[in-house]
């Protein structure tokens, strides 16, 4: 019996990516993706997948707040969170919420596939550098940001004055430094310089 597959993201080329490394798996049963959580929703319950990949970022809604929400209308569901960061604080609300894996978005097929066959034989599944991130100590935990707070960071790391990345983002300038401040508060830096060397440690820019 195949495994039922869903993908959630906001990345064309990711789920392209994943959906050509999988669709042709004897064992696999690509079923779609949805590139936001509202539609993910309407998805999964006319068609109840057996795993979800599924990315920490929406648009719409965290991956982390999702993945809860699913479990709770659909525990028999395996979900596999995806991202691009290896943050602790990430990987640890993802399976405090019920994930049964967590990914890199840079996994082999080899890797996907081993994902898939371990989260359906009710195992739990982390990547190498997930593993890694669990095992060190919660003093070294990084902070949880938002997307836009991460697309904020980068700028700043790029050297974008607030002006510059108002006009980049399209929002205000008080916008901006209400983000700023808030990656002073979650990082605990005194100044911008701090900031960036504190983001650059924990592998935000």
């Amino acid at each position: 019996m195949k495994t039922k597959v869903f993908i959630i993201d906001d990345h064309y080329m990711v789920i392209e990516g994943i959906r050509s490394m999988l669709q042709d798996e004897p064992g696999i049963e690509w079923t779609g993706y949805a590139n936001a959580a509202g539609a993910a929703l309407s998805f999964i319950q006319l068609h109840l997948p057996d795993v979800i990949l599924m990315d920490i970022n929406l648009p719409d809604k965290s991956g982390i707040d999702l993945c809860k929400e699913v479990l709770q209308k659909y525990p028999t569901v395996k979900v596999i969170g995806l991202s691009t960061f290896n943050q602790l604080s990430f990987i640890s609300k993802m399976l405090d919420n019920g994930a049964s894996g967590y990914l890199l978005k840079n996994a082999s097929k080899a890797e996907i596939l081993k994902a898939i066959d371990t989260v359906m034989k009710r195992g739990q599944y982390l990547s190498l550098e997930a593993s890694e991130m669990m095992k060190k100590n919660d003093e070294d935990e990084a902070p949880t940001l938002t997307r836009r707070e991460i697309e904020v960071l980068q700028l700043i790391a790029e050297g974008f004055t607030n002006a510059e990345m108002s006009e980049k983002l399209f929002v205000s300038v008080t916008t901006i430094d209400t983000h700023r401040k808030h990656l002073l508060a979650k990082f605990k830096a005194r100044n911008t310089a701090s900031l960036i060397r504190l983001a650059t440690q924990m592998k935000f820019v």
